[in-house]
C-alpha cells in the first residue's frame, strides 16, 4: 500500500442530500438560461467563446454601440449584447464550477486509487492463499477473479467449416 494516505474522509448521507439539493437548486436558479442541449456535431461546428473571444466580442459590441451607422441592418445589436452578457455570466459560472469539478475529480481519483490499491493487495493475497489451499480462500478468489478488471481470457470460437 502507498506509504502515504493522501485522503481519509467520509461524506455523510446528510452531506450527500445537501449536495444533491444544492445541485437541484442551482439548476432551477439558472433554468431560464440552461435550455439548450447540443448534439456532438453541433458542438463541433459551433463558434466557440473563451476568455480572449469574450474580450473581442465585448470590445466589438462597444464599438457597435458607439458607431450605429456601421451596424448592418440585419444585425440585432440589442440581442447580440444580451447574448454576450449571458455568455460572459455563464463563462464566469463555468470557471467557478470547473475549479469545483476538478477538486471533486482529484479527490475521487485519490480515494479510488487508494481503495483500488488496497483491493489489489487483498486480491493477490487471496490468490496466493488459494494456491496454498488455505481454507475458504478458493471461494473468495473464484468470486473476485470473476470481477477482476484485468485481462480476461478470450473465448475461442471455432469458425464453421465450409
Amino acid at each position: 500500500m502507498s506509504p502515504k494516505n493522501r485522503i481519509s474522509a467520509v461524506i455523510t448521507p446528510e452531506q450527500m442530500k445537501a449536495s444533491a439539493d444544492a445541485i437541484v437548486a442551482f439548476k432551477a436558479n439558472l433554468g431560464n438560461a440552461l435550455t439548450v442541449s447540443l448534439e456532438a456535431e453541433e458542438r463541433r461546428r459551433m463558434l466557440k467563446m473563451g476568455n480572449k473571444t469574450l474580450s473581442f466580442v465585448e470590445k466589438t459590441l462597444e464599438y457597435a454601440r458607439h458607431n450605429p451607422s456601421l451596424v448592418p441592418i440585419y444585425m440585432d445589436l440589442e440581442e447580440a449584447t444580451k447574448d454576450y452578457e449571458l455568455a460572459a455570466a455563464l463563462y464566469d459560472i463555468y470557471q467557478q464550477l470547473n475549479v469545483l469539478i476538478t477538486a471533486v475529480e482529484d479527490a475521487g481519483m485519490v480515494a479510488g486509487s487508494e481503495a483500488y490499491e488496497a483491493a489489489l493487495i487483498f486480491y493477490h493475497t487471496v490468490k496466493g492463499a488459494s494456491r496454498s489451499s488455505v481454507l475458504g480462500s478458493q471461494a473468495i478468489y473464484d468470486d473476485l477473479s470473476q470481477r477482476f478488471p484485468g485481462q480476461r481470457k478470450a473465448k475461442t470460437v471455432t469458425p464453421p467449416q465450409p
